[in-house]
């Protein structure tokens, strides 16, 4: 392993969510009668659930509120990245540190337990905590000072993960979602 500490995003980088996601989008485009396909609705939420909502549904007051019920409901079975336990494991063993930095409430934490993945990380940051999102950096520059972090990989599946990394002073790897998180990481 080339580092000691990893700083992880969950959504697209280790969860597989963003299927899941754009099929409870879609659901909730049709319960309010809007428009919008399987892969306009996916695109959108590759940018942010925000741009999604202003794209499809910016007038509609509870359509985050409904949507995030339906989301919520369809992650109660995550499918996650092929390689991601196998990965996390393979840090920690390794004498590494895992950290995860995710814009989701305090689902997260359930989740990570649910998988029993959650022993693999020494902090979760959820939006919980009060950090303003990615791209700013301002979780990393936290975990950088609490930890007295020098040298990290941080790794996300969109550019902001990427910037948030690199303003924060560490390296970034932007993950191929076709490999195995065991092809990418090393």
């Amino acid at each position: 392993m080339n580092y000691d500490v990893y700083i992880w995003d969950l959504g697209g980088t280790l969860l597989d969510n963003y299927e899941t996601s754009t099929k409870a989008f879609v659901e909730t485009l049709a319960a309010y009668n809007l428009p919008g396909n399987h892969d306009q609705v996916y695109a959108k939420l590759k940018v942010s659930t925000e741009v999604a909502v202003a794209t499809f549904a910016h007038f509609e007051s509870n359509f985050l509120k409904d949507y995030k019920i339906r989301e919520a409901s369809a992650l109660a079975d995550p499918i996650w990245r092929d390689g991601a336990r196998e990965i996390l494991a393979k840090i920690t063993k390794s004498g590494g540190q895992n950290f995860l930095i995710s814009h989701r409430d305090e689902q997260v934490l359930h989740l990570l337990s649910q998988a029993h993945l959650l022993d693999y990380f020494t902090e979760i940051i959820t939006s919980g905590n009060g950090f303003a999102r990615k791209p700013n950096p301002e979780s990393l520059f936290c975990l950088k000072e609490k930890y007295q972090i020098h040298k990290a990989l941080v790794i996300g599946d969109r550019p902001i993960d990427c910037q948030a990394g690199q303003a924060a002073g560490f390296d970034t790897l932007l993950v191929d979602e076709n490999k195995s998180l065991l092809e990418i990481v090393n």
